[in-house]
Order: C-alpha cells, then structure tokens, then sequence
C-alpha cells in the first residue's frame, strides 16, 4: 500500500487513464514550439517592410481562422474520432509552418499562418474531447489541471530557445516548430493507435453525439460559455493588449518590469495549477468559479486604481490565483456531457477564442478614445458579471451528488 502511495506521489498521471499522459507528451511539444515563434513571428512578418497593422494581421489571421473553423472541427471528431483528428490536425500546422518558414513575401506568410488555425482548431478539440471523456467528475479538473500545466511550462520554455533561433534567422524558430509539431503528431498517432476512447466511432454511437441543441438547454454549460469568454477577454485580450502599453506610456515602466509581472504570474500558475484542479475536484466546481471570477475581477480592480508600478505586481499575483481557479471551468462542460460532444467542446473552445479576439479590439478603442482606466473599469464589469453568473451555477460533479458519473 505504500510503495503505492510512493508511486502515485512521484508519478502525478498514475492515478489517470493512459490517454491523457499521452495527451500531455504530446502537446507539450506544441507548447514548446509555439512558445519558439511567438516573438518571431511579428519580426519575420515586419522583415517584408509592411506596417504595424499588418504585423498585427498575421497574428488575428491565425486566431481567426481557429475561431471561425471550430465547430467544423468538431463535426471531425464527432465522425472520425480524436486520434485521427488530433494527429491530422497538428501535422497540418507542421504544413503550414514548413510553408511559412519559406514564405517569399507578406501575403504568401499571412496565408499560411491563417491555414496553421485550421490545424490547431482541430486538435485542440479533439485533445479536448479526451481529456474531458478519459475521466470521471473526482479527477477530471485534476487531468485539465495537469494539461494546462504541461502547456503553460512549455509556453514558458519555448521563448528562449526562440531567442537563440532568431539570432541565426527569423526562419529557423518557424522550421523547428515544424519538426518539433512533427514529433507531437507522430508521437499522438502511435501511441493512441489502440485507444478506444479516441478510436473512430461506430455509425451508432457518431448518431448519438450530443449536439449543440442539447447542450445549449444546459443551463451550467450557459454559464461555462459566459464565464470563459469574459475571462479570457481579460486573461488573453486585456492583458496582451492594453495593459504592457499602459505600465510603458502611463506608467513609464520598463519592459523589464513588464516582463517580471508576467512571470511571477506564470510561476504562480504553474505551481499551483495542480493544486487548484484538486480542489475543484473535491470542493466543487461553483467554488472554483466563485474563487477564480472573484479574484480575477478583484485583479483588475487593482488595475483601475494603479498609480505605482508595485500595484501592477501586486495585480498580476492576485490575477494568477484567480486564473488557476478558473483553468478547470472545462470541467462543467465535462461534467454535463453525454457520450461524444465535439460541436459542444469546440463552441466552449470558441466562447474563450471570441474573447481573446474582441476584448483587443474593443477595449484598445475604449483606451484610444477614454482612456486606459475606463477600459480597465469594463473588464472588472465583465468579471463581476461573470462572478454574478458564477452564483447561478449548480453543482455538476454527478459522484458528489450520489448519482453515477
């Protein structure tokens, strides 16, 4: 019994179904590459002498294309299953990151980075599918947790091999991301070949995937949709956009310090992801909704009254806690799911992609035209409405309510 204890504590997958270790290895390597290009791409892209609304393109372009294909992607899974999908998927961005690497011009690179979100669209939705399907309601919160964590460690790692990269060409980040993308896909296909969870379903059971219709009469799964579009229109649309540019003009700091925010938040993700997926796995999901909408909104409140650079630190921190409460909010859309789902999971994906995509654009205007403290002021609305939301939400883990997950 204890060299069991000993083994589940040195091994954090023991206690999961083989698929998502699989899941993890493989995405890890995604990260990783997509770490490498991300402050490449920009570079590369202004190296054709186009303008900053241009660069700026490329990078909607791929977020675009993932947004607008993902019930498409869904529809994959739901006929073809994870496995297939899941490894199609990222060999396809492998394609587009090859054919990227060697773009002659602006156009040809804004082509072939908008066809890379096609492929990520669809293996983020199959990858989703298993990790929401491998698990019961005790542990599901626990895998995305680990998931996440796998992601976010390789995002972390990824930029400074990308230093070194673009130091020997603006090419070279894109064609190791290809090989590393490869390696995912190659890894994912074989070792996943005798699943039956992401095998190819039968005609009976592709028939009996749970539509968007369904889902939609699902009142927790509403408030899954609504709590991951204003959360990531803070955590992905604020973030990346207004606010580096308001601690630099406004509050004249360096991109240094910038920098330290980010990653004290990040570390603080990355040792706590785990932990916080535990205790919405045995506290509940409406507690993990409540902590993390609660103190993502206090994060930003935070913001609205910064007049010292420390506060923009002190924001941050309080910011990741509340993050890494709300990393297991795709753990109610598991929760509620009956059989395969891939429409639903892919409009739960969209939900937060449409934030990331809108929050950017509408918020840069408000800060253009108000200023960057009425801009800050909406998003802590947003997060209080998805905090008022958040009460609404009943209890889904189905082992904890004495019925049968």
């Amino acid at each position: 019994m204890a060299s069991k204890e000993r083994s589940k504590f040195t091994n954090p997958l023991a206690e999961f179904p083989r698929e998502i270790g699989v899941l993890i290895f493989a995405s890890f390597f995604v990260a990783v590459g997509f770490g490498i290009i991300a402050p490449t791409i920009p570079l590369f892209a202004k190296s054709f002498g186009v303008n900053n609304a241009q660069v700026g393109s490329i990078i909607s372009a791929f977020a675009f294309a993932r947004f607008a294909s993902g019930l498409f992607s869904g529809k994959l899974v739901d006929k073809f299953g994870e496995r297939l999908v899941y490894t199609t998927g990222v060999g396809f961005v492998a394609v587009s990151s090859f054919a990227a690497a060697f773009a002659q011009n602006y156009e040809q690179l804004l082509i072939f980075r908008a066809a890379g979100g096609l492929g990520s669209s669809m293996f983020s939705v199959a990858a989703g599918s298993i990790m929401l399907r491998a698990t019961d309601d005790s542990k599901r919160a626990r895998a995305q947790s680990l998931y996440n964590s796998s992601f976010l460690v390789g995002m972390m790692a990824g930029p400074v091999i990308g230093g070194f990269l673009t130091a020997i060409s603006l090419r070279a980040p894109l064609l190791v991301y290809g090989v590393l993308l490869v390696v995912s896909s190659a890894a994912g296909g074989f070792l996943l070949r005798n699943s039956a969870l992401a095998a190819r379903p039968s005609e009976k059971k592709a028939k009996e995937a749970e539509s968007i219709r369904e889902a939609l009469s699902s009142k927790p799964y509403l408030i899954a949709l609504t709590i991951s579009f204003c959360s990531a229109s803070v955590l992905f649309g604020m973030s990346r956009s207004i606010l580096p540019l308001f601690m630099v003009e406004e509050m004249k700091s360096t991109a240094g310090y910038l920098g330290l925010g980010f990653t004290i938040s990040s570390v603080i993700q990355g040792l706590l992801l785990i932990k916080a997926g535990g205790l919405s796995d045995s506290r509940g999901r409406k507690f993990s909704a409540l902590m993390g909408t609660s103190l993502l909104a206090i994060s930003v409140v935070v913001l609205v009254g910064t007049v010292k650079p420390w506060m923009f630190l002190l924001s941050m921190v309080i910011g990741a806690f509340g993050s890494i409460f709300l990393s297991s909010t795709a753990a109610i859309v598991g929760d509620v799911m009956k059989g395969k789902g891939g429409q639903v999971i892919a409009l739960f994906q969209m939900s937060g992609d449409a934030g990331a995509m809108v929050a950017p654009i509408a918020l840069g205007f408000i800060a253009d035209h108000y200023g960057f403290r009425p801009a800050f002021a909406v998003s802590a609305g947003l997060m209080f409405f998805a905090l008022l939301v958040a009460t609404k939400l009943p209890e889904t883990r189905a082992s904890h309510l004495g019925q049968s997950s």
